[in-house]
């Protein structure tokens, strides 16, 4: 049991509930099945209100499956991430093939964000947890580290006309109405949304990423995404009025 499991929940603790005066939101990040370890549970009850959400990828995560060759893998996980979209509602999903494991923070990357972002218009930018590691005690990927960091980057950048003039000459007009981003997976979350109505939501998501799940465990793939995705919503709860969450921190602009 960590300290911040024994430490009594504080009012300063509380997560304070999301934002709901948007529209449209891009969710970016670095792999298939990113988002549903994430934020699955939150994006479908988003999208129930009518919002519309978006997907950026940065890779096809073609270097998830020890047991599949790249060339194979890329294609079956995009089509696992598709599916995966789907059943919370989005249908819109984009990959801009940087390559997985090795993905480099910098410039480049911080132009394809900022020119997905120009292109959907978004309110609310949601990336995963770019810090360096998951709550001190277990070591982050590089690629997540680079693609949440260029995410929080680009949000300015989408916004400014001389960061990538290119962009204008691509048609591309800045966009400098991104109002937050939002990092979902984070230790340090400061806002949520109740997991309840997208939970078995989110369970389904997560399930059809199968062949990477059976790449990683021997667990049942149910038994394993609901224990996993509900047991996180809980532990949340107590900072969230005893109801169930999926958390957020969140980054104005």
């Amino acid at each position: 049991m960590t300290e911040s499991q024994n430490t009594p929940t504080t009012e300063r603790d509380q997560l304070a509930p999301m934002p709901e005066d948007w529209q449209r939101a891009l969710a970016v990040v670095a792999h298939p099945d990113d988002l549903e370890y994430g934020c699955a549970g939150a994006i479908a009850s988003w999208t129930d209100a009518g919002r519309e959400v978006a997907y950026l990828l940065a890779t096809r995560g073609e270097a998830g499956i020890d047991s599949l060759a790249p060339a194979e893998a890329a294609p079956l996980r995009e089509r696992e991430q598709r599916a995966s979209a789907a059943v919370v509602g989005v249908d819109t999903v984009e990959f801009l093939d940087h390559k997985d494991g090795v993905i480099e923070y910098g410039t480049a990357l911080r132009r394809d964000i900022a020119a997905a972002i120009r292109r959907h218009r978004p309110e609310l930018v949601i990336t995963l947890n770019h810090q360096d590691t998951w709550g001190g005690v277990a070591w982050n990927t590089p690629d997540h580290v680079a693609v949440g960091r260029a995410t929080l980057d680009a949000a300015a950048d989408a916004g400014n006309r001389w960061i990538f003039p290119e962009l204008i000459e691509q048609g591309l007009e800045p966009w400098n109405g991104v109002r937050w981003v939002a990092v979902a997976g984070t230790d340090r979350p400061t806002h949520a949304v109740d997991a309840r109505p997208g939970l078995e939501r989110s369970v389904r998501s997560l399930l059809e990423h199968r062949a990477y799940l059976e790449a990683l465990t021997d667990e049942d793939p149910e038994k394993y995404c609901r224990s996993f995705l509900g047991g996180f919503a809980e532990r949340l709860a107590p900072r969230f009025g005893g109801t169930p969450a999926v958390a957020f921190q969140l980054f104005g602009r």
